[in-house]
């Protein structure tokens, strides 16, 4: 085991992948000379050279556009956005273009390209800096939607995202870059699609998304110590989702909270929630619970920030509600 921060995981990983693979190139704003907006590819240009770590302009559109080219024409870009937000800028070549390429060529084409972009509020960003998307390019087809909880995780899930040869829109919380994690000296890619149980419990489930996992976690070593033994899921994939491990949790406990960042309108709660409906309703002892962001845009104060997004504490005082 080594102690590592999570965005020096992240650029080793990187190095591991540019490597392994000169087919893999990265474009970004400032991933070259800055080494990244939160600093996750230090060191990559002068290692790789700036046709393959690419600084580009301020114009998600044009590259992330230029990504789907690459990819078509047998490359395996990975391309940083600075903020989860400016998916909406190239949105187009996101969701029309990158997600539909496949299908709409009858599986003649294939896109194995992988999008690397930070949510979460938590720094005072701001409205416009601050948004969790996930739930949003989850409603598309033809992309995989990546959450990973821990410095480890990334790094294996990173792997497989890029060796994927579909594309893969991979989700990096940027309060976490700066947080340094026990991790295996070898880490090994992890599969989509098979979620994590990171805490056994027996009381209640808690199914979390990205930092929201280790949240939950914490809030269940403090509901422990009252006698409340919860079972904590970790989702690593949206896209795939692994509702067959959520289920067998369920039908377990027979109580679920889901915890995720994102708005809660038309969020991952509410399909997670609806599927464990759809399958093991009748081993429900009390309606699914929602942890999430209210629906308003995140204010820029931290003193109005804070108390709107999900935390340990809103974690322990939902899940209590299910034991008064």
């Amino acid at each position: 085991m080594r102690n590592i921060k999570y965005a020096d995981l992240i650029c080793e990983t990187l190095d591991q992948e540019l490597a392994r693979d000169e087919n893999i190139v990265m474009l970004g704003e400032d991933i070259g000379f800055d080494g990244g907006n939160f600093k996750c590819t230090v060191g990559l240009m002068e290692k790789y050279g700036d046709l393959r770590v690419k600084d580009t302009p301020i114009s998600e559109q044009g590259f992330v556009g230029m990504g789907v080219g690459m990819a078509l024409t047998g490359l395996r870009p990975v391309i940083e956005l600075m903020f989860s937000d400016f998916l909406l800028v190239a949105a187009d070549q996101v969701v029309n273009q990158m997600a539909k390429i496949r299908y709409m060529s009858g599986g003649q084409c294939n896109v194995p390209m992988t999008i690397r972009c930070p949510i979460g509020a938590g720094r005072s960003s701001a409205a416009q800096h601050s948004q969790s998307m996930q739930a949003l390019v989850a409603h598309f087809p033809g992309m995989k939607v990546v959450v990973p909880s821990n410095a480890q995780e990334a790094a294996g899930l990173l792997k497989t995202a890029i060796r994927d040869d579909d594309p893969v829109v991979f989700f990096e919380h940027k309060m976490e870059y700066n947080k340094k994690f026990d991790v295996d000296d070898e880490i090994e890619p992890i599969p989509f699609g098979k979620a994590r149980i990171a805490r056994e419990g027996s009381d209640i489930t808690i199914v979390a998304t990205s930092s929201m996992v280790m949240k939950s976690e914490a809030a269940a070593e403090k509901l422990a110590k009252e006698g409340i033994d919860c079972e904590v899921i970790d989702l690593r994939t949206i896209v795939p989702m692994d509702t067959e491990t959520i289920i067998e949790s369920v039908k377990k406990t027979g109580k679920l909270i889901v915890v995720d960042e994102a708005h809660e309108v038309c969020g991952i709660g509410a399909e997670v929630a609806a599927a464990v409906a759809d399958d093991v309703f009748y081993y429900l002892d009390a309606p699914i619970g929602r942890i999430g962001n209210p629906q308003t845009p995140l204010p820029f104060s931290p003193a109005l920030e804070f108390p709107l997004i999900p935390s340990e504490e809103k974690v322990i005082a939902k899940v209590k509600t299910y034991f008064e």
